[in-house]
């Protein structure tokens, strides 16, 4: 399924075609995915078998619902690269991002799938008002992760100067942002505040910044948090939407003129609304579910992703595609620790590994400066009571960082000080952060 891409910089035909142009390219681009994911991937052919359907039964975007979803789950049954549609040697790049059983969900890009995302990522640059010729400063991680590769790419694509700086190190950022003088900066929106309390602190004005735009992502922010940001920084602040079973960063993006909601590509990608609970398919304006369909990925096609984030889709704007709403919440138990996805599972299963500690354990999630902070209590087996606490407590604390990426404290406690509930549901979690 080759992807024409335009010129650098250009708005492209179809972000301002007509819905009727946008409904028969998606058609046309699903009819091909399906057959491609039935033929190529054993876990689509058996899951299409099971449910009583075949490819050529998509005559119309509505029959996308006969087909049954796709979850992580298949695709950490799948680990590693039993959900790709094309041998792992014509693959030219594998990214990961973590998974709730400590094994990472696994997805690779051809030549054309790179090509794509690096094009889908220059035009949600451009969409945030980036021009070629703008210095862009990527803090996002690079590596594993999606966030910063695609954000590099993409600025690249456009015919951008990228500095890629990745994530930490505040004070040598702010020294950066100083002598070079960027015109954007990609980086979670936390971090982002970091940055500002870091000019702050250092006697300088985060409004003389030379920054104009802000691309925010890989965790969810309130328009509270993006006033606070574009006040603070004089700049911008524009969301992008994106994970790495489906591409990674760019799947979505707010237009700088409108900044209501990230546009999604839906020449790429399929959206649907499902109730979280019967995945019926809910229409426009409603609260549920979002799941994706990729329309022309070549090496992983995903067939009705269940992405587990509640939202809605919303009416064009500022292009001709439909946009979805701020992130409300999610339809499952994942925790996001300064971008980083977390399940109570991972921390379970590392507790449980340590044949010293009890079952019983609690995260404490908290916000007392600008970062999320994640506190891990746990407790000893009685008939371990009497071993160094301070040591075990930083045996898990590397653990934890090793297996999930997040740094974490960690609170030994003696037998039984961990309080019980007496409804049979244990609290894991205690979020203490502010909404």
């Amino acid at each position: 399924m080759p992807v024409k891409h335009p010129a650098p910089g250009d708005l492209e035909p179809i972000e301002t075609a007509s819905r009727d142009e946008i409904a028969a390219l998606q058609l046309q681009r699903l009819q091909a995915t399906l057959v491609l994911a039935y033929e190529r991937v054993p876990h689509y052919r058996a899951a299409f078998d099971a449910a009583g359907v075949h490819p050529a039964d998509c005559r119309s975007l509505a029959d996308l619902a006969k087909f049954p979803f796709t979850g992580k789950a298949d695709l950490r049954a799948n680990y590693p690269f039993g959900m790709f549609a094309r041998p792992r040697q014509e693959l030219v790049r594998i990214h990961a991002s973590s998974g709730t059983t400590g094994k990472p969900t696994v997805v690779g890009y051809t030549q054309g799938d790179i090509d794509t995302w690096a094009h889908l990522m220059a035009r949600s640059i451009r969409a945030s008002g980036g021009r070629p010729g703008d210095l862009v400063h990527v803090a996002y991680g690079y590596g594993l992760f999606t966030g910063g590769l695609g954000a590099h790419y993409g600025a690249e694509r456009l015919g951008c100067t990228v500095v890629p700086m990745s994530g930490g190190q505040t004070e040598k950022q702010v020294q950066l942002i100083e002598d070079f003088r960027p015109d954007i900066i990609m980086v979670t929106p936390s971090y982002m505040q970091v940055l500002i309390e870091e000019f702050r602190r250092q006697g300088k004005d985060p409004r003389a910044m030379s920054l104009s735009v802000g691309i925010f992502g890989a965790e969810p922010w309130t328009e509270a948090m993006r006033r606070e940001i574009e006040q603070g920084a004089d700049i911008d602040a524009v969301d992008i939407y994106g994970l790495s079973e489906v591409m990674g960063p760019g799947v979505a993006n707010e237009c700088i003129e409108s900044k209501d909601g990230p546009v999604i590509w839906e020449d790429h990608f399929y959206p649907e609304i499902v109730d979280p609970d019967t995945g019926v398919v809910l229409p426009d304006g409603e609260e549920g579910e979002l799941v994706f369909t990729t329309l022309t990925k070549e090496a992983l096609p995903v067939i009705r992703y269940r992405t587990r984030d509640l939202t809605r889709l919303l009416p064009p704007t500022a292009r001709s595609m439909r946009r979805m709403g701020k992130i409300v919440g999610r339809s499952d138990d994942m925790l996001i620790i300064r971008g980083v996805n977390l399940f109570p599972t991972q921390i379970e299963e590392l507790v449980f590994a340590d044949g010293r500690l009890a079952g019983q354990y609690q995260l404490v999630v908290t916000r007392p400066d600008r970062l999320d902070e994640l506190a891990v209590r746990v407790e000893l087996l009685p008939a371990h009571r009497d071993v160094d606490r301070d040591a075990v407590g930083q045996a898990l604390q590397g653990r934890i960082k090793a297996m999930t990426g997040v740094t974490a404290t960690v609170d030994v406690g003696l037998p039984e000080s961990i309080e019980r509930t007496l409804v049979g549901k244990a609290r894991r979690v205690v979020d203490q952060r502010q909404r």
